[in-house]
């Protein structure tokens, strides 16, 4: 393809990079969070699932996803027309990048937002499921998704809300909202695991893969401007503001409760921090992103409790709480801030959230037809990584 000038070279370099930067949240970001939360008889199952979950959503998008997201079949579903990358060259271009740069950084946030559901239901559930849940999930919920908010949809401008439709920069809806939902249902559908009395087994390697995610998301919120300019910039910057007093709050209101200051607690408020900010990050300065970091650090460290303690629901690893209510409330700050319209904010989340709940049922009681949800008693307790995949995370005579 031939640019036509310096500014176009400059964002196809800066989004290339970002590419990068949102599959290194993915793998090995992502995985070590998850891997580090869980017990240590469950490790290899955690990095198995993240692993072939990005493998699966790469091919997905590639036959049918990104079609169903950018597509221009109608204001619902973007279609088939863009199947298989029909139409898509090497002189294809979308805005000043090219098309197939585009379509491989929207492919990054297809893989990360079904891989992040896997911490619902970490510990205890089959393998398979997570394969054909994950994948129908994509196909179903988050594509469709993406394109009413980013491919042109009825819930973008021009769309039902009328000339200023829904704002969510980089996925506080499209990620976090959908993948926080579909992580409740699962985790109320497929009930607490057996044995909830061990915390994560290895909080260095959560500290890690929670420093992966926060540099990757830089690439995440920074990159979906899709250009190398100030607002990349700002982007960049009030991702950071946010994580950082998220952590710092998350880490203090823990002390306060239990007098403890906790490596895995500090971390968990910096992912936090990140849900929150990133609907608002293309829209913020770095005092809202701090005021929206500091509460975000408080709201979904108490919607934790909430849900574990006061409804007894085992979302494994927080994803709800963390993505999903970090989402929504990053996404209402826009509104709270004036850089979007309650209306059209309050208006969006509920119709996202009910699609998710009602698709997010048919796909689960689907898969759990075809292939089951839960492991047996034994397995659960044995742990996945011997019982599914022949291999244990540390062999201890080694």
């Amino acid at each position: 393809m031939e640019l036509g000038g310096s500014m176009e070279q400059a964002d196809t370099a800066w989004v290339l990079v970002a590419t990068v930067l949102v599959f290194f949240m993915s793998l090995p970001g992502l995985a070590l969070f998850y891997g580090g939360m869980v017990r240590s008889r469950n490790v290899i199952s955690v990095f198995m699932q993240c692993y072939a979950v990005a493998c699966v959503m790469a091919i997905l998008w590639y036959l049918i996803g990104y079609s169903i997201a950018y597509g221009d079949a109608n204001a619902v579903w973007g279609g088939v027309g863009k199947a298989l990358l029909s139409g898509v060259t090497l002189d294809s271009n979308v805005g000043t990048l090219p098309e197939i740069l585009f379509f491989a950084f929207q492919m990054m946030f297809a893989i990360i937002t079904p891989a992040l559901i896997i911490g619902a239901y970490a510990e205890r559930v089959k393998f398979g499921f997570v394969i054909m849940f994950s994948g129908l999930w994509m196909i179903l919920v988050y594509a469709p998704v993406a394109h009413w908010v980013w491919g042109g949809g009825f819930l973008s401008d021009g769309g039902i809300f009328g000339a200023v439709g829904v704002r969510d920069f980089a996925g506080g809806l499209v990620v976090h909202e959908t993948a926080g939902i579909a992580a409740l249902i699962i985790a109320i559908i497929i009930g607490p695991r057996l044995d909830r009395t061990r915390g994560p087994h290895n909080p260095g390697m959560v500290m890690i893969g929670a420093a992966m995610l926060w540099v990757g998301w830089l690439g995440f919120n920074g990159g979906s401007r899709l250009a190398a300019d100030s607002s990349a910039a700002m982007a960049m910057t009030v991702t950071v503001m946010s994580a950082a007093a998220a952590s710092l709050t998350w880490m203090f209101w823990e002390t306060w409760k239990f007098g403890k200051f906790t490596l895995v607690g500090m971390v968990t408020g910096t992912i936090s921090g990140l849900a929150a900010i990133t609907p608002a990050s293309g829209y913020v300065g770095p005092g809202y992103a701090l005021m929206i970091g500091f509460v975000a650090g408080i709201l979904c460290q108490e919607t934790v409790y909430f849900l574990r303690d006061k409804l007894n629901v085992d979302d494994s690893l927080d994803v709800f709480a963390v993505h999903g209510a970090g989402g929504i409330f990053g996404s209402l700050m826009m509104a709270a801030v004036g850089a979007a319209s309650w209306g059209v904010q309050l208006g969006g989340i509920a119709i996202i959230g009910v699609y998710t709940i009602a698709m997010t049922l048919v796909v689960v009681f689907f898969c759990k037809g075809v292939t089951g949800i839960r492991v047996d008693e034994a397995t659960e307790l044995e742990g996945l990584d011997t019982a599914v995949h022949g291999q244990r995370g540390y062999e201890l005579n080694s």
